[in-house]
């Protein structure tokens, strides 16, 4: 791995004294490959956010959610994701087609940990997982090359109320959002969007 501090970087760290610390840092928790740790936080969390970039380096950073397990951890350097139905703007993965260097932010806000992924992403519309997500439109791979926690005295501690119905599921229908059915979205919507022919 090459250093993940870069002249902006340093610049600070020096006028604020913190370089040996982030270099510490950087020698005792950035890593590779996930660990066993790793996989099982990724495992257990139901969220996570989404840090791509345009070709011209304008960022965005996206809410992704499912049930816990929807991101996984396929081998030491690779996860996976779907994307399922959204408002069809597509800029994370657009982004992705255009500038793969990816961030994903882990956030454990019940136990307050959590985790960043930086690496490379790509859209696979034809994953062989595919059938793992119901509904799912494609599959987004990420191959990792820095993994490491972050700092966890910030976190705001929350409590899960519920998961969002709208998380496709094998077992019940996916209800049709309601800005779906609004009279400036439905003319426009897919074709094959259920909520085009709803009564």
């Amino acid at each position: 791995m090459t250093s993940m501090y870069h002249a902006g970087s340093r610049a600070l760290q020096d006028r604020y004294d913190t370089r040996r610390l982030a270099d510490r840092l950087e020698d005792v928790t950035v890593h590779d490959r996930f660990t066993d740790a790793d996989r099982q936080f990724i495992a257990r969390l139901d969220m996570f956010f989404l840090a791509t970039a345009d070709a011209d380096g304008q960022p965005s950073c996206s809410y992704k959610g499912g049930d816990p397990g929807f991101v996984r951890v396929l081998d030491d350097v690779t996860l996976a994701f779907p994307n399922y139905d959204g408002n069809g703007m597509y800029r994370s993965a657009g982004n992705v087609l255009v500038n793969p260097r990816a961030g994903l932010l882990f956030i454990d806000f019940e136990r307050q940990r959590r985790m960043r992924v930086e690496g490379v992403a790509s859209v696979v519309e034809d994953d062989e997982l595919l059938p793992l997500w119901p509904e799912a439109q494609f599959v987004v791979r990420v191959r990792a090359e820095r993994i490491f926690p972050n700092c966890p005295r910030y976190i705001h501690r929350y409590a899960l109320v519920e998961r969002s119905r709208f998380v496709p599921r094998a077992e019940q229908p996916t209800p049709i959002p309601d800005w779906k059915r609004a009279d400036w979205a439905r003319d426009v919507l897919p074709a094959a969007d259920p909520a085009r022919t709803e009564p």
